[in-house]
């Protein structure tokens, strides 16, 4: 059963996350599906890719807070190491790593108006899930990765301020783009 009101702490998460996914998102507005897929500084960033990226992020994260470690398996392909694919060597690399990679970039049939909509799609999946999650302190083991230590765990409210943070992170990024695009400012 979803909570038809929230306590204090969701509210005020949900409202902080609500807050900077529309910081973010104001810095695409009036631009071209040409102009989402612009790399206008040395990084290989696009506003594109960034919005696809948080939206990836926050949908992975939220799936984990319901579905725990299993919601990211960092599976390898069979003989190939964590070295080989730190070093871009790998033989073979696992889909997971090829998603995440593509969730940075515009790829053909991309667009404005469809990002947005899935990013509003995953806003609405994490306000569901929070609203009737029963317990912010409750935990999961993280999945075993080079980048996660072991044994390490994330309650539902440390995912949230992860992600909120990522988002943050993310809506500077894209502020900057867009000035280096068009000269616009977002904020």
């Amino acid at each position: 059963m979803i909570a038809t009101i929230l306590d204090a702490e969701r509210a005020d998460l949900l409202e902080a996350l609500d807050t900077i996914r529309a910081a973010l998102t104001a810095t695409v507005q009036g631009l071209t599906d040409e102009q989402l897929d612009a790399h206008p500084t040395v990084s290989e960033l696009s506003l594109g890719g960034l919005i696809k990226h948080v939206t990836s992020i926050e949908e992975m994260w939220l799936r984990f807070v319901v579905e725990g470690p299993s919601a990211m398996a960092y599976d390898l392909p069979e003989g190939v190491t964590w070295a080989d694919i730190g070093a871009g060597t790998a033989r073979e690399f696992p889909q997971w790593a090829i998603d995440h990679q593509n969730n940075f970039r515009m790829l053909p049939g991309d667009t404005l108006a469809g990002i947005l909509a899935r990013y509003e799609q995953v806003a609405a999946r994490t306000k569901e899930i929070v609203s009737s999650i029963p317990d912010l302190s409750a935990t999961h083991p993280l999945p075993e990765a080079p980048w996660n230590p072991p044994g390490a765990v994330r309650s539902v409210r440390r995912v949230l301020a992860h992600v909120i943070a990522e988002t943050a992170q993310h809506a500077g990024h894209a502020d900057i783009l867009r000035e280096s695009i068009d000269g616009q400012k977002s904020t």
